[in-house]
């Protein structure tokens, strides 16, 4: 769901990469639906495993509960965000998680590409 807030918030003015320490074989079913809900598609996700070469070519990588597992660099900025796990959850539990989402993406990008000024 973040990297489809992501690019669909952000465009061509960052680049998403969207891993994680044990991904299932397809992304959670009622995430995708509840992306639908409001417009984003990310029903043709393919779940990766987060790499050290993907964390070391980023500049910001965003966790969500997964603790020592991630890769860790030094130079590399790390923002984790505790979030309720939406696996196993029906829509009304995913939906306040996907707002939640998207208020976190919209503050880093806020962060990230401030709007030029007039």
């Amino acid at each position: 769901m973040t990297a489809g807030w992501l690019t669909a918030l952000a465009g061509d003015r960052v680049e998403v990469r969207s891993a994680g320490t044990a991904p299932r074989d397809q992304v959670n079913p009622v995430a995708v639906e509840a992306m639908a809900e409001v417009g984003i598609d990310i029903a043709a996700a393919t779940p990766k495993v987060l790499t050290g070469e993907a964390v070391q070519a980023s500049d910001v990588v965003i966790t969500m509960g997964c603790g020592d597992e991630c890769p860790w660099y030094p130079g590399t900025r790390y923002l984790d965000w505790p979030l309720e796990d939406p696996a196993g959850q029906g829509i009304d539990a995913v939906r306040p998680i996907r707002d939640q989402i998207r208020a976190n993406v919209e503050g880093l990008l806020a962060e990230l590409l401030p709007e030029p000024a007039a």
